[in-house]
């Protein structure tokens, strides 16, 4: 059997999504975001990124129909295989409907989600679901936009919704929500790690998600400029909040994601080893470095793995097969 079946079974799995899911709406920023993704996968020799094309933001006041329109058009003309998503917006606006009619009732069979901004409650993503399923992608996966405190304070109900596959936290939404009580640094690369009520929202979104097996992905970084913040949130996100995946609004911040959420060459070799070992056990407890080893230790290794293929990390020969 192959080591995701030995070790995961039907058991929820985090993490499945490529680690960056990058955001545009301006029709010609939306082309070069879909360039882009090609000339990574083709350097990466994997999708390491998603785009999502924007209807909430992108759209103009008054063109919201127009702005459908274009997005379908891009999403039918995308190269095969491209992981493209859309950003519709939310279930309460007058354009929700009409978003799904035109985007997925036409281009349904070429996204790989719909983002719903906004969820406040798991009956929105029941009311999303549905409006999915009416227009002919009944298994079409949607990832909830979480926005404000109450939806904060339900993200394990959101979480716990069957088409549900990934959380996101907006932040510039969830600061405004405080009417003031959060101060603004709260929305700059310093204050969202430091802001308890900041904090306390990505660390339940986090856990909800890790709670019911989905992608927990972390906010924008809008000092897009700086390349040093971009890293430095970045792997404060991967390794002190637990989010598996990261949104960006500009390309310069795709590859400091990617290195932030991508395991080290040694952490590769190492999960490798002790991954061999068991293999070579029948996947019993083994002994390794003077440390044991059992399927609780080989699921974490394994996971590395995975998360280097979804990265483009090099893996050395003797794991390749496991992704062939």
């Amino acid at each position: 059997m192959h080591p995701r079946d030995i070790l995961l079974g039907a058991q929820a799995r985090t993490g499945t999504l490529p680690v960056c899911d990058h955001y545009s709406g301006v029709e010609a920023r939306m082309r070069k975001s879909l360039q882009m993704q090609a000339e990574l996968a083709q350097e990466f020799g994997a999708c390491v990124v998603d785009v999502t094309l924007d209807c909430e933001d992108g759209a103009p006041v008054g063109g919201e129909a127009e702005h459908a329109a274009l997005v379908t058009e891009l999403a039918l003309g995308a190269a095969p295989g491209a992981r493209v998503a859309v950003r519709v917006h939310p279930v309460d606006h007058a354009s929700f409907g009409a978003d799904v009619q035109a985007i997925v009732g036409r281009a349904g069979h070429r996204l790989c989600h719909v983002m719903v901004p906004k969820v406040e409650t798991p009956a929105d993503v029941e009311h999303a679901a549905r409006a999915l399923d009416a227009a002919g992608a009944p298994a079409l996966p949607l990832h909830a936009l979480i926005e404000s405190p109450g939806a904060v304070h339900r993200a394990f109900d959101i979480a716990a919704h069957p088409r549900v596959q990934s959380l996101s936290f907006g932040l510039m939404d969830f600061v405004s929500a405080h009417g003031g009580a959060i101060p603004s640094h709260g929305m700059g690369v310093a204050g969202q790690f430091g802001h308890p009520l900041v904090v306390r929202a990505k660390l339940e979104i986090a856990s909800a998600c890790h709670a019911h097996g989905k992608v927990p992905s972390h906010c924008v970084v809008t000092e897009f400029k700086d390349r040093g913040a971009m890293a430095a949130a970045a792997r404060r996100a991967a390794h002190e909040f637990g989010y598996t995946r990261m949104w960006s609004i500009h390309p310069d911040q795709v590859r400091p994601i990617l290195e932030a959420m991508s395991p080290s060459a040694g952490e590769v070799e190492e999960a490798v080893r002790i991954l061999l070992a068991a293999q070579a056990a029948g996947w019993a407890p083994v002994s390794h470095a003077g440390q044991l080893h059992d399927r609780a230790s080989y699921r974490f290794y394994w996971q590395v793995l995975e998360r280097a293929h979804r990265t483009g990390t090099p893996l050395p020969t003797e794991a390749r097969a496991w992704f062939a």
